[in-house]
């Protein structure tokens, strides 16, 4: 019986070291993982637009465009360049 109850101990001590150093291993590779870089957002805007203004909207930009036509708010995802929504404003 004291034999099973060794044997008992020494697998669990086992099993909370490689459970301790998964945990430790997972932390340390987050930690250290690089994030993909930003992409170039391509604005299609007409000619003679200029960038007033930049806000961030939590993981989004939102720029606020005058010139060349009606003024504007433009929302863009910085991680893929894309333009995720347009507003235009009323004078």
């Amino acid at each position: 019986m004291r034999r099973i109850l060794v044997i008992a101990v020494v697998v669990m001590g086992v099993l909370i070291a490689a459970g301790t150093a998964t945990i430790g291993l997972t932390i340390a590779h987050r930690m250290l993982a690089v994030p993909p870089p930003a992409r170039d957002a391509v604005l299609d805007e007409p000619v003679g637009t200029r960038i007033v203004a930049v806000t961030a909207l939590g993981d989004r930009l939102a720029l606020r465009l005058e010139g060349g036509g009606p003024d504007r708010v433009v929302v863009v995802d910085p991680r893929t360049g894309a333009v995720v929504g347009r507003a235009v404003l009323a004078r």
